[in-house]
């Protein structure tokens, strides 16, 4: 499966609840799914660089005063779990879900009035499936 499927893989199970999906790397924040699949999130390499350092070194502090940017709009960071997962929202904009394994970091968005809960479970078995493989 390309690093797109993935992509395919959460939305399919959380269509009614995720529209958006990306998977980039851990060490560098490259981006592992391709920015031209029609539901892939499109953060910038600043972006995604924050996020994946922040995650890398389980550092949150800079999410702590807002999340940062995320695809150019500024989320609330609402909480970090394990060090390895970080949930954020964004009024009326819908909300992040973010978690790492130990090589990348999936980011899924959930949409306006859609339940994070599942998202965050459909980010979990891959991130679950991805640790499996030793990624």
């Amino acid at each position: 499966m390309s690093w797109d499927g993935y992509i395919e893989n959460i939305i399919g199970r959380m269509k009614n609840h995720c529209d958006r999906v990306c998977i980039i790397g851990l060490k560098d924040g490259g981006h592992w799914t391709s920015i031209n699949h029609p539901n892939a999130m499109h953060l910038t390499s600043s972006e995604s660089q924050h996020i994946a350092t922040a995650m890398r070194k389980a550092d949150f502090t800079t999410f702590h005063t807002g999340m940062g940017y995320v695809e150019g709009k500024s989320y609330t960071f609402l909480r970090s779990i394990d060090d390895k997962i970080v949930l954020a929202r964004k009024k009326d904009s819908g909300a992040i879900t973010i978690q790492k394994t130990k090589t990348a970091v999936i980011i899924a968005h959930t949409k306006e009035g859609g339940q994070q809960g599942l998202v965050n479970v459909g980010v979990g078995e891959i991130a679950d499936y991805l640790e499996s493989t030793g990624m």
